[in-house]
């Protein structure tokens, strides 16, 4: 009897502590994600108030800007296929070069748009992504299904976005803009479902592999948000 007690109580600790590590590992997702936002910002509102620079970037000639995109790339691809290989510090400061390099590739939305508008938009986009993000944690109905569609339709905007570059439709470009809203919405709740899945995969350890697990759940909200809030700042923005 005092053996089925014992265990019982082994068990309800056991419980407790992986519930308390899942927790942890979610709020990690959020924070680094967060984090990874204000860097973003800090930078790109840095460069936009600092005209020799922003002109280094963004003047006659397009090389930087290139420079920078391919950078970006670089930095994600690097993240997805040696995550593995990295130890946490190092991936992490990847995930910061890449914030930074994104910040400052975003600086010339400051320029763009009137800044009410870019407040305004950043708030609607917090709320949309919070809601659905819940919505992705909280669902018991599995979101895989949904989630290829959603990255087929992605490709399939990038594809558009490409072709538009040299068509100038205005209305392939408001098509463009929507259906990226829809897509990210949607991505944002899956991608939610599929960290919240890998964690209770992985028993809610703290670890090394659990942290990396976080850090690439962080970037893919992160990159979530910030093509979300892009979509609904070229539909409601207001032009300079």
């Amino acid at each position: 009897m005092n053996n089925y007690y014992n265990n019982s109580n082994d068990v309800t600790i056991n419980d407790v502590r992986s519930q308390s590590a899942f927790g942890a590992l979610m709020r990690k997702v959020y924070v680094w994600m967060t984090m990874a936002m204000a860097v973003t910002g800090l930078t790109a509102f840095y460069v936009a108030s600092n005209p020799e620079l922003f002109y280094k970037i963004f003047g006659q000639s397009s090389m930087m800007m290139w420079v920078l995109i391919i950078a970006e790339f670089a930095v994600v691809l690097t993240l997805s296929s040696a995550i593995n290989r990295l130890s946490f510090p190092v991936a992490g400061l990847l995930f910061v070069a890449y914030s930074v390099l994104n910040g400052l590739t975003l600086s010339v939305i400051f320029l763009m748009y009137t800044a009410s508008s870019i407040a305004t938009t950043f708030f609607i986009t917090a709320g949309t992504f919070a809601a659905m993000s819940l919505v992705g944690f909280i669902t018991r109905k599995d979101l895989s299904g949904l989630g290829k569609i959603l990255v087929m339709g992605l490709i399939g905007i990038i594809i558009a976005t490409v072709v538009n570059i040299f068509v100038g439709s205005t209305g392939l470009q408001t098509v463009v803009n929507y259906l990226g809203v829809f897509i990210f919405v949607g991505l944002t709740a899956y991608d939610t479902q599929k960290i919240k899945l890998m964690f209770q995969q992985a028993g809610g350890e703290v670890n090394a592999t659990t942290q990396k697990m976080a850090l690439m759940g962080s970037l893919a909200l992160y990159l979530d948000f910030i093509n979300l809030f892009l979509f609904l700042l070229r539909i409601f923005g207001d032009r300079r």
